[in-house]
This record gives C-alpha cells, sequence and structure tokens, in this order.
C-alpha cells in the first residue's frame, strides 16, 4: 500500500506556489523542497534504505563492494605518495555503511593506509549523521562544505548513489521549442504541471555543453537537466588539492541519457521496493531520482582542472579490483560441504552477482578524475578496461 503524503510538506509546498510569480515552481524547486525540507523531507527525515525500506544499493547486499574500493583507495594512497592525512571525503553517506565496510577491511588489511586516513563525511541530513556517528574506531569528521578550505584535500572525494538524488529541472518540447515544466495548483489545491519559458539561460546552453543538439528532440519530447550536479562538480574540485574524485551512480553518457528513444526521461520514484514516475504522490514518504549525465560531470570536470582517468560500469570496476577471484574461491574447500554450507555459497555467490549484473547494479557508472598527478602516474587496478569517454 502507498503510503499518504506528508501533509505538513504538502502545505509548505502549497504555500510557496501561491506566493510565487505566476503561481508556479520550478521542477527542481518542488524536487529540492520534497526531499530536503529542513523538517519534513524525505532526506531530512532519514531516507528509508534497506531490505525494510524503499531502495537498496550496493552497500547493503554485502562488505564486498566495500571491500573493493577500499582496494583502489589504497592504490590511490600509494600513487599519491602515501600521504598523511589521506583525507576520503564521503558525500552523501547514507547509514554509514560504506564508511564501516572500507574502514574495517584497510584496518585488516592495510593497517598502513589506515592509519593514514582522516575520514570526512559530507551530510545534509542531521538524521542520518545522527545515524553515522555510531561509527567508532577510526579518524573521522563531519562537516559542511563551508568548512573545508579550497585546495585543502589530499586523498579522494567519494560517492555512491548521490548524484541522481540532485533536483533536477524538467525540460519538454513543445511548438518546436525548449520549454521548461513547473509545478502549480489547480482549483482544488492539487498539484499539476505546466510548461512556461525556461527558468534560466544555462538550461538551454546545457545542451551545448554535453554536445547534444535538441532540435532533433521530436514534439513532446521530455527529460532532464541537472544544474547542481554541476555546481557539485566545481565545488568539489576547487576543494581538492590533489588526489582524485570517485562517483559511482546510476546514468548514462550524454548520447545515450538524449537519445531520440528516451523520450519521457528518467525520473523515478522509489517507494517500498516499487517504483514509478509520478512525483506527486507519497509527498516526502518517497524517493525521488533522476540518472546522471556522466558527460555533463566529465566535462565539468575538465573546465574545473580535473582530468578524467576513465569511466567503466561496476561489473568491470569491481572485477579488476578482484571481485571474481571471490566468486571463483566460493566451494573451493577441499573437504566436501554440508548442505547448509552449500545454501551459504549459492547465496553468496548470488550476492556478489548482483553487484557485477550488467543489467542492475553491475552496470551502474564509475566515473574516476583526478588532480594534481605525474603525467607518468600509474594505472589505477578498477580502470583497467579502457575509459569509455
Amino acid at each position: 500500500m502507498t503510503p499518504n503524503s506528508n501533509p505538513e510538506l504538502v502545505r509548505s509546498i502549497q504555500h510557496r506556489i501561491e506566493n510565487a510569480p505566476d503561481r508556479r515552481i520550478s521542477f527542481a524547486d518542488y524536487m529540492e523542497t520534497v526531499l530536503y525540507h529542513p523538517q519534513h523531507g524525505y532526506y531530512s527525515r532519514g531516507a528509508k534504505f534497506g531490505a525494510g525500506g524503499d531502495f537498496v544499493t550496493s552497500t547493503h547486499l554485502s562488505a564486498d563492494f566495500g571491500e573493493m574500493l577500499a582496494k583502489q583507495l589504497r592504490q590511490m594512497w600509494e600513487i599519491l605518495g602515501k600521504p598523511k592525512p589521506f583525507s576520503i571525503v564521503e558525500m552523501g553517506a547514507g547509514q554509514g555503511i560504506l564508511a564501516v565496510d572500507l574502514l574495517k577491511y584497510l584496518q585488516r588489511e592495510a593497517f598502513g593506509c589506515f592509519e593514514a586516513i582522516e575520514y570526512v563525511i559530507v551530510e545534509t541530513s542531521s538524521s542520518l549523521r545522527s545515524h553515522q556517528k555510531q561509527i567508532q574506531g577510526a579518524n573521522l569528521r563531519w562537516c559542511d562544505w563551508e568548512e573545508i578550505p579550497d585546495s585543502s584535500i589530499v586523498g579522494c572525494f567519494l560517492s555512491n548513489e548521490l548524484v541522481d538524488a540532485f533536483p533536477v529541472h524538467r525540460i519538454a518540447v513543445e511548438g518546436g521549442q525548449l520549454q521548461e515544466i513547473y509545478t502549480t495548483l489547480d482549483e482544488s489545491g492539487a498539484f499539476r504541471e505546466v510548461t512556461g519559458e525556461l527558468s534560466a539561460p544555462r538550461l538551454r546552453s546545457y545542451f551545448d555543453f554535453v554536445g547534444i543538439d535538441p532540435s532533433h528532440f521530436r514534439e513532446g519530447y521530455r527529460t532532464e537537466v541537472n544544474l547542481q550536479a554541476l555546481s557539485w562538480m566545481e565545488t568539489v574540485a576547487n576543494k581538492l588539492d590533489r588526489g582524485y574524485v570517485l562517483t559511482v551512480d546510476y546514468g548514462y553518457e550524454a548520447r545515450r541519457y538524449y537519445a531520440i528513444g528516451r523520450s519521457r526521461g528518467t525520473l523515478q520514484c522509489y517507494c517500498q521496493h516499487r517504483y514509478h514516475d509520478d512525483p506527486y504522490t507519497a509527498i516526502g514518504e518517497q524517493d525521488i531520482t533522476a540518472h546522471v549525465d556522466f558527460t555533463a560531470l566529465q566535462r565539468q570536470g575538465d573546465a574545473c582542472g580535473l582530468t578524467t582517468e576513465g569511466f567503466t560500469q561496476q561489473g568491470l570496476f569491481l572485477m579488476a579490483l578482484g571481485l571474481g577471484e571471490r566468486l571463483a574461491e566460493l566451494g573451493q574447500e577441499n573437504r566436501p560441504a554440508t548442505g547448509q554450507e552449500i545454501i551459504d555459497i549459492m547465496q553468496r555467490r548470488q550476492v556478489l552477482h548482483s553487484l557485477i549484473d550488467p543489467m542492475g547494479l553491475g552496470g551502474f557508472g564509475v566515473l574516476v578524475q583526478s588532480k594534481g598527478l605525474e603525467s607518468d602516474r600509474d594505472r589505477l587496478k578498477g580502470l583497467t578496461p579502457p575509459p569509455m569517454f
């Protein structure tokens, strides 16, 4: 059963629309409020992760995802000359599972790297911060972007399924022209959509930036533009002095994102492990996301002084870091396995396969960018496959 909308949040958005010019707000403003309202937003109140919530991420399946990332972070530390501190800045850490998994692995398998780590979490949700602060046994701190000086980080900025939750502008083609989709109210006070002129010139220039000609879009075509992702990438690049930016998320290169056949865009809502495309139901009680345009992140990084190390699929990334060997080792004991051990092995094999399944989590994109490295730097293990850009 789909939960009811949060009435306080609905009233807050209605009030905002009633006091806005033309009695409408951009969908980006609507999505920002629904997800991040300080008291009533979906993430502010603590998003529902895991099997009993609305969605799962790679970290909820097993510790293997975090351990593979830990191996990559160890190599980054070595390439950087084993700096101390080695800062890992995780942005949007959710329940803190990824931090726990990779720190435990490094403490056990690479203690020198573990000792050098300063683990920084940038988290906007006070509810999630409280949950994350149960993490123990490492040099951790929480901060806002304003508390990180420019050019101060030597290490890696890390995010897993963060950018897909940034508010997006929605665009439609009407009368052969690009129009923006706004949220307004009907006579009964219910939310409905209207179209109008673009709210910002950057929405039009965005398509030039990612190499897409919108004149090829057919009448009625709908899609999204994530301007906040560009601002975020600029911020990250400014804070990084030397090291890497590792972004894991679901999405496409621009030519696939804005393909003619993807005429309804990528906006999705998640509620109790079911997904649909209606953002005006279960308001404040469901997640709203849009796929990531990785071309935009790569080109914005280039413009801000980053170098693209590579872009690949999560499945290939994890296999290059040794997940294939873990799969091969399952069931290789010399003694015969018991019935329960066979069941455990089959379940674990299923979990590992789900992390590399190209039709699921394995199809997620992994973008690695760098700053301040020598031209003859070592190749990262996780990017053994050729870059896709």
